[in-house]
């Protein structure tokens, strides 16, 4: 039975060994003389480091692209025109499914044609040393962000190549992802990637963790979302991690928003160990964007301006793009640039918007009640705790594909459009605070003329991507006259 528990010295070497061997480059991997590597980095370089000690919300765009010296191009060009404080490296899918023949067929087509035939980097193809080279080309910290359930190669060969940041966890690089994996399994995977990043980090060098805060991207209540980030920090820490940084997916709220970063860290720094430095990441609006590329500038700005007054450690931007799928360079750039104007006007002012301390008590009341059925478990062991609320169904997560989650619960936006839970499930709450909720869709009902129903929940889901916040029918009349489902 997998437990919370530190994995052994022998059995971390064992299971380096056995998962290297699973594609050539595997074979560059050499713990101590990647240490050594490390050590050589300048402190521009450093992660962590650059992360904990800024003053203002840093900027990190998406971006990966097959071919090596694409991928150097890409990353100097959001560097330079757009003014990226961390880069990223995004993985491509068949790397994220652990196909790392398909994953070579796309780079070596890449190659010959100039084309983008995968859809990231393929850092497993490119091993040790093209990591390197890119890790020495780019003068800023760079981070791993991909999406696999089984990242443990990903991980051995990206922290050999230089990388010190890497994105994801068991239960956010699973429920929003996959089919195929249990829960259990992602968990167990996951851990070495944890001790390893924790192995590293007892010789010195600190490897950034970042479990992915917005799930599903879906209007995912902000209790829920953070719980699950104080689960995989907690995860994490046991493994030997000492650098977590939180995430937390934009819902529009600007109060509900606000109020769930300040909830993250607070809850952060109070459920992970002391010896943890704890920071945050707020990722820009996932959902569905406008077609128009001026609405869509709009929703970024939004984004800009709730991270200049909650001012998280990170913010991972957008761009004007995001409806067309991969958006192009200048593009790109220009969701930085947006990003950080608004960020520099705001970040100065005394901005005080009522509200935000009561939907942060509620947020952190909601957020106990989730932790305290995971802790209730088995003397407190998180691992069985978390299989066994989502199982019960007492923790959950919003349009998850992943069959480990039960997928009943149901959120749609209250009359100010902050995003509460329409259909509970088996979601561990009290009853009090499932008042509230139906006590402000109530109201939204109410104005609109309309009963609480599914159609409020698929009327949400579009809404931003329609030009609006809350998904309201066009008029009282039309809302009556379809009826409601």
């Amino acid at each position: 039975m997998i437990r919370d528990e530190r994995i052994p010295a022998d059995q971390l070497r064992r299971i380096d060994e056995e998962i290297r061997s699973e594609w050539p480059t595997g074979d560059e991997v050499d713990f101590e003389e990647a240490i050594a590597y490390h050590e050589s980095l300048p402190d521009r370089k450093r992660f962590a480091d650059v992360l904990e000690s800024a003053d203002k919300p840093l900027l990190q765009p998406r971006a990966g692209v097959p071919r090596l010296e694409d991928q150097i191009d890409l990353l100097e060009y959001l560097h330079g025109e757009g003014k990226a404080d961390l880069l990223p490296t995004t993985i491509d899918s068949y790397t994220r499914d652990n196909e790392y023949e398909k994953a070579q067929e796309g780079l070596e087509k890449a190659r010959e044609t100039d084309e983008d035939t995968l859809n990231g980097f393929p850092a497993v193809n490119h091993g040790v040393e093209g990591c390197r080279e890119l890790i020495e080309a780019i003068d800023a910290p760079i981070e791993v962000r991909h999406g696999t359930p089984d990242a443990r190669l990903l991980a051995a060969i990206t922290f050999a190549g230089g990388f010190q940041s890497f994105e994801g966890g068991p239960i956010s690089y699973n429920i929003p992802y996959t089919k195929r994996h249990g829960l259990e399994e992602t968990i167990e995977r996951w851990q070495f990637v944890d001790r390893l990043a924790g192995a590293y980090t007892e010789r010195g060098v600190r490897i950034n963790r970042e479990p992915f805060g917005p799930l599903t991207g879906t209007l995912v209540p902000p209790s829920i979302a953070i719980a699950i980030m104080l689960i995989e920090g907690k995860l994490a820490a046991t493994q030997g991690v000492r650098s977590i940084t939180l995430g937390y997916g934009q819902v529009g709220n600007v109060v509900q928003d606000v109020a769930a970063l300040n909830a993250l860290q607070k809850l952060g720094d109070e459920f992970l160990p002391d010896e943890v430095v704890v920071t945050t990441v707020f990722h820009e609006w996932m959902g569905g964007f406008p077609p128009d590329e001026a609405r869509a500038n709009g929703v970024i700005g939004l984004g800009g301006m709730t991270a200049a007054i909650a001012q998280p450690d990170k913010v991972i931007t957008k761009s004007p793009q995001e409806f067309q799928g991969v958006p192009t360079k200048e593009a790109n750039a220009a969701g930085l640039r947006t990003t950080r104007q608004v960020i520099d006007m705001a970040i100065e002012q005394d901005i005080d918007i009522d509200g935000i301390e009561e939907e942060q008590e509620l947020i952190e009341r909601e957020t106990r009640c989730l932790m305290d059925t995971v802790l209730e478990h088995d003397d407190g062991d998180v691992v069985q705790g978390t299989l066994k609320a989502f199982d019960t169904g007492a923790l959950d997560v919003p349009f998850a594909p992943s069959d480990s989650a039960k997928g009943a619960v149901l959120p749609a936006r209250d009359d100010d459009g902050r995003v509460r839970i329409f259909e509970w499930g088996d979601l561990a709450m009290d009853d009090d605070i499932k008042e509230i909720h139906k006590a402000r869709l109530s109201r939204r009902a109410d104005t609109e003329g309309r009963d609480q129903s599914f159609r409020m929940v698929a009327d949400d889901v579009d809404a931003i991507s329609d030009g609006k916040l809350i998904g309201r029918p066009q008029s009282r009349s039309q809302s009556t006259s379809q009826g409601d489902i």
